[in-house]
Parts: C-alpha cells; sequence; structure tokens
C-alpha cells in the first residue's frame, strides 16, 4: 500500500490530537488573539455604534490587520507537522462533546438538583438566558449548540484544511472567532462587527450546506432534507438555518421556539420535525457530528490517494 499523502496525513493527525488532547488547556492561541482582538477594537471603533460607514471600514480594516498576517505566516511556514497543529488548534471536536455531555449526564438524572447543575452547563455553551429553562428546554438549547457548533468547530475548519492547508484552517478559525466576539447587532459593535459577520457568513457558506448535507445522510435522511427546504430560510442566519433544520430533522426532534437573551423573550421559527429533544437525544447529537467528521476525513483521504 501506498504512504499516506502529506495533506491526508496532516488532517488525521490533526483530528487524532483533537480527539486525543483536545483543546489545550493553558496557553491556547486563540486566548492570545482574544485579547489582540480586544486591543484592536480599542484602536479601530470610533464610538458605539459611530458612524454606519467609517465603523464599518474601520472594522474591515482591524480584521485585516489581525487575521492577514497569521494566515500569510501560515502558508509561509507550511509543513506537513505544522498544517497538523494547526488544524489541532482549529478544531473543537472533543471540547464540544464534553460540553453537551456535562449538559446530558446531570440532565437524565431526573431530579431538580440536577437540572440546575444542567442548567449551569448548558449556560456555558449558549448565550441565551438559561436559569429557567426546564428539562425539555435545557435538552433543546443544548442540541441546538451541538450542531451549529458541529459546523463551526468541526466542519468548517475540516473544509477549509482541505481547501488550503493549515493557513486555511487559521484563517477559518480566526474569522469565525472575531464573529463571536464582534458580531453582535448591540449598540457598541452592530457597526463595527459587520465585516466580521459577513466574512464569517461568506467562509461559511459552503461549509455549512455540506455539514447540511453530512447530517442528512448520516441520519433520517428524508425528514432532513424536507426540513431543510422548507424551513432554513426562516432562521435569522444564512448558514445555521440550514445546518440546524438538517440537523434536528435527521434527530427527528424539533427545536428552535422562544428563547430568552438579555432579558427579552425572542420567537425563534421552529426547525426539525418531531418531539420537543430530552436528554437522550444531546449525546446523538454529538454522535452525529462525530460520525461526520470521520466520514469527511475518510472521504479527504480517499480524494488524496486518487490524486496522488
Amino acid at each position: 500500500m501506498p504512504p499516506l499523502p502529506f495533506p491526508a496525513a496532516s488532517a488525521l493527525v490533526g483530528v487524532l490530537l483533537d480527539r486525543l488532547l483536545g483543546e489545550p488547556r493553558r496557553w491556547h492561541p486563540l486566548v492570545g488573539f482574544g485579547r489582540l482582538a480586544d486591543a484592536a477594537e480599542r484602536v479601530f471603533r470610533a464610538g458605539a455604534p459611530g458612524h454606519a460607514i467609517g465603523n464599518r471600514l474601520r472594522g474591515l480594516a482591524a480584521w485585516s490587520v489581525i487575521v492577514v498576517p497569521c494566515v500569510v505566516l501560515a502558508a509561509w511556514f507550511a509543513h506537513p507537522l505544522l498544517d497538523a497543529l494547526l488544524l489541532w488548534l482549529a478544531l473543537g471536536g472533543r471540547s464540544l462533546g464534553e460540553h453537551a455531555r456535562a449538559v446530558a449526564t446531570p440532565l437524565a438524572a431526573g431530579d431538580l438538583a440536577n437540572l440546575e447543575i444542567a442548567r449551569e452547563q448548558v449556560g456555558r455553551i449558549v448565550s441565551r438566558d438559561t436559569t429557567q429553562l426546564d428539562a425539555s428546554g435545557v435538552a433543546t438549547a443544548a442540541v441546538e449548540s451541538v450542531l451549529e457548533n458541529g459546523n463551526d468547530a468541526v466542519f468548517g475548519a475540516l473544509f477549509w484544511f482541505f481547501v488550503a492547508g493549515g493557513a486555511g484552517a487559521v484563517l477559518y478559525r480566526l474569522a469565525n472567532t472575531l464573529d463571536a466576539m464582534w458580531g453582535y447587532k448591540d449598540a457598541r459593535r452592530i457597526h463595527f462587527g459587520w465585516a466580521a459577520a459577513r466574512l464569517d457568513d461568506v467562509l461559511n457558506y459552503v461549509p455549512a450546506r455540506l455539514t447540511a448535507l453530512t447530517y442528512a445522510l448520516l441520519g433520517n435522511t428524508q425528514n432532513a432534507l424536507a426540513c431543510w427546504r422548507a424551513q432554513a430560510s426562516a432562521w435569522s442566519s444564512p448558514n445555521a438555518g440550514p445546518v440546524m433544520a438538517a440537523g434536528a430533522g435527521a434527530l427527528k426532534v424539533g427545536v428552535g421556539g422562544t428563547a430568552i437573551y438579555h432579558g427579552r423573550d425572542e420567537q425563534r421559527p421552529a426547525l426539525g420535525r418531531g418531539p420537543a429533544p430530552c436528554a437522550a437525544d444531546i449525546p446523538r447529537a454529538v454522535a452525529l457530528v462525530e460520525r461526520g467528521q470521520w466520514l469527511w476525513l475518510a472521504l479527504f483521504v480517499l480524494w488524496s490517494f486518487a490524486r496522488a
């Protein structure tokens, strides 16, 4: 059997490092990048919200100043081992599973004390208010987070690694991080974060639809495709809509509905088709993401052999 081509070998090593080690507990480069992003915002943003066009251009400039050099360096020093390490740092598959299981385990116990623990744990992975959620609400929030972050923490990074190696993974992860930091539509960042949000949408357009297709293929395909077609466009995010609609359909559960953000009820479109999620559906969502990750990796290995 011929040796594994370098791009596929780097991808395999990066995924295995994530599965074995997870995210670094200390000295994670993204922590330092987050501090750099905060400093860049203080330097570049003018007012809150400031001038609509001016702060959008300032946000684009800030994004370029802190992202482009990192991507250029990753491309300049490209090496199979470095690429593997960069993919490992860009992935968050193991961390996603750990956070989800930390919700599912106490929730499955079924008593009030453990429900409080589950509320606290799900509050670590979603931005909504979780203090008043019942068991079904906790499970729904967790399943939604796993499905959406399956794209953000796994498939998006893999896609851009397959396209452009370690530099692609760096570009995706840093853009996704800035969207999470600057992409809010609050008074402070509605203009300044516009470029970060739009660039993340562009980078996620293809990966999100491939993620939705992956969920459909590995779950209840007919239900997933039907939900994707009928429901995705109603969701506020053009990329999260297909991912979550197809994912919920694949699991045969219903998500969406009312959620509390910053003290206000927000009515979100219903996605999926089936009963509301329960504790047992959280590990099912994690398994769907993990099976998809191995499928993508296997297809990339086969493509690398065929190309070689």
